[in-house]
């Protein structure tokens, strides 16, 4: 009787367990019908109007070739995968390509592979990947939507990776890993890239901002590791898309692909006026600054404190991550 009762127990704590671990996600896609959905746009889709309260949509291992909107009126919604290297959301789409059932071209910014429109959206143990052929720009990621969080996510390309397209949008990387080969990390936003991986597949630019004249910040990378593939040698940390682009490298290690002038202005000396180019308190054979530009300064390491992510990311609401680290 007493082994019965034992075994019951425990049966009812794994339910609980069980039960417990369900209740976490409001929404389950599962390519294999064993989820609320199969298919990620029908499973946002889902998601009623401008909900304030938080919606969280698991999804399970796979590879799903879907082209996704998280439109302006869905709101707070995360996508969390079940496993970072095999939950894949994948799309080809490239610039150079016709719209389907037309002859115009498709032009950078009908690339994305998700683009995040909504407010408060966060995602999650993912890869997110535009696999197009090298034929053109082909966008993975394309966000407009403020307070927009990414953590332990893969983001995949080859030129125009991300593009943080909103200058009203504030947007925080953590511990993502970003592959491309030209101006891969590009837009107009403020977004602040904490302990992340950026990697090069090409002699090319790592940034291209385009940060508005009034925006006090651009790009922000913090306590990041710049890599690249092995023939990979001539590399610039970035060139402004716009007069005031502001790219900042905070504390992060930088490989010998980078080159010793650091920067490039665009073909236009007048940028040289006005882009803002920082770095302070870097490492690694990169990290040199005795040959930089001169027109983008070192920073002594004592500013870091004004690029912290608090600060950078604060806004009139004064936002801060639930998920920045603590330092």
């Amino acid at each position: 009787m007493k082994k019965v009762f034992l075994l019951l127990a425990t049966l009812l704590c794994l339910q609980t367990a069980y039960s417990q671990k369900s209740a976490k996600y409001d929404i389950v896609v599962a390519k294999d019908g064993s989820g609320n959905f199969t298919s990620i746009q029908e499973a946002i889709s889902s998601v009623r109007a401008m909900m304030t309260e938080r919606k969280t949509i698991f999804i399970k291992k796979g590879i799903y070739k879907e082209k996704i909107v998280v439109p302006t009126t869905t709101l707070n919604v995360s996508l969390i995968g079940e496993d970072k290297d095999s939950t894949i959301i994948t799309w080809a789409d490239h610039a150079n390509m016709p719209i389907p059932g037309t002859d115009v071209k498709m032009g950078t910014f009908r690339t994305y592979t998700l683009l995040v429109q909504g407010h408060g959206f966060r995602a999650e143990n993912l890869t997110i990947e535009n696999n197009a052929p090298q034929l053109g720009q082909a966008v993975a990621l394309h966000v407009e939507g403020d307070k927009a969080i990414f953590s332990n996510c893969k983001i995949l390309g080859n030129q125009d990776t991300v593009f943080a397209g909103n200058e009203l949008s504030r947007q925080y990387y953590l511990n993502c890993y970003i592959e491309g080969t030209t101006d891969f990390i590009f837009g107009p936003s403020v977004a602040y890239f904490d302990k992340c991986q950026i990697h090069s597949k090409k002699d090319s630019y790592i940034t291209a901002p385009s940060t508005p004249k009034n925006n006090e910040f651009g790009f922000i990378f913090y306590n990041c590791k710049l890599t690249a593939d092995n023939m990979v040698t001539k590399v610039y940390l970035g060139r402004p898309w716009r007069p005031y682009g502001q790219s900042v490298f905070v504390h992060c290690e930088m490989g010998k692909h980078i080159l010793p002038a650091g920067w490039d202005n665009w073909r236009n000396p007048e940028n040289e006026k006005t882009a803002r180019f920082y770095e302070l308190g870097n490492t690694g054979p990169g990290s040199d600054v005795s040959q930089r530009v001169k027109w983008a300064p070192y920073v002594c390491d004592c500013k870091a404190k004004d690029f912290s992510a608090k600060k950078v990311l604060a806004g009139c609401d004064k936002w801060v991550p639930d998920v920045l680290p603590i330092r």
